[in-house]
């Protein structure tokens, strides 16, 4: 078993190896959902949110369930048995007028432990709940922010309300909870295994709306997504402080969070 070779990429279409015409029809096409996820040893953090996750999005998106089980097959194919440790996409796309699904397999990735730095944007991804392809908003905010020097653009609405990175989702610690944003997000994987891990370890949380003027009122601020979880320490020229007693607390709850065998 071993991880996947640096800049390698695998690409499976309903569990065959993709072909330059599978591929052109991914490329071109743009109209589906995805999630995506870290394997580590042959096993993901949440398997069963990953798979419900897609079952409720091509629901909505193609008016039909999904096949929980050939989606792990179509996973387990892609990776092989010579590959534990994968940075693994699993696309829903339409392809000649039906869902195909496309699995990805790129090499492992981590989460930078340095706090981020984030610039806000007024925009908010349509439909934010559903992990859905073809954003062009969210992508150019992003290279905006990478360009200007950030690691992430944080998304924002009327009267300043944040409500999730472009790849991330946010928490914010008032020294006593967690605060989730209220605001129209997407419910990320980690997110949605932090929060009861949180709860083991005397951290109870609650949604609530936070504005960009009010960040530095708090004790804290970090990032979460399927690479892991990272603290806050800029938000456009605003240094916010790093609670390192929290962070470890919070990266603490993070590796209680058990694997799923694919």
């Amino acid at each position: 078993m071993t991880t996947n070779p640096a800049g390698a990429v695998q690409v499976e279409i309903d569990g065959v190896t993709a072909s330059p015409g599978g591929l052109r029809a991914a490329a071109l096409g743009g109209y589906g959902h995805f999630t995506a996820m870290q394997v580590r040893g042959g096993r993901v953090r949440g398997l069963d949110r990953h798979l419900a996750r897609l079952d409720a999005a091509n629901r909505e998106v193609f008016g039909a369930g999904i096949d929980a089980a050939a989606v792990t097959e179509h996973i387990r194919h892609a990776l092989g048995d010579d590959i534990s440790d994968a940075s693994v996409r699993v696309y829903v796309q339409e392809a000649d007028g039906s869902p195909a699904i496309m699995v990805t397999v790129r090499p492992p990735g981590g989460m930078p432990a340095r706090p981020w730095k984030l610039r806000a944007v007024p925009y908010q991804r349509s439909l934010a709940h559903i992990k859905h392809t073809g954003d062009f908003g969210q992508r150019y905010y992003q290279r905006l922010a990478h360009a200007s020097g950030f690691d992430e653009a944080l998304l924002t609405g009327p009267d300043a309300i944040i409500s999730e990175g472009t790849i991330t989702n946010i928490g914010f610690f008032d020294g006593t909870e967690v605060i989730w944003p209220a605001a129209p997000a997407l419910a990320g994987i980690t997110m949605q295994l932090l929060e009861p891990a949180l709860a083991e370890h005397g951290l109870s949380s609650r949604r609530g709306h936070v504005r960009l003027a009010e960040l530095a009122s708090f004790a804290a601020v970090f990032v979460t997504n399927a690479r892991g979880v990272a603290p806050v320490g800029l938000v456009d020229n605003v240094g916010l402080p790093v609670d390192a007693g929290f962070i470890g607390r919070l990266a603490d709850a993070y590796e209680s969070v058990g694997w799923d065998s694919i």
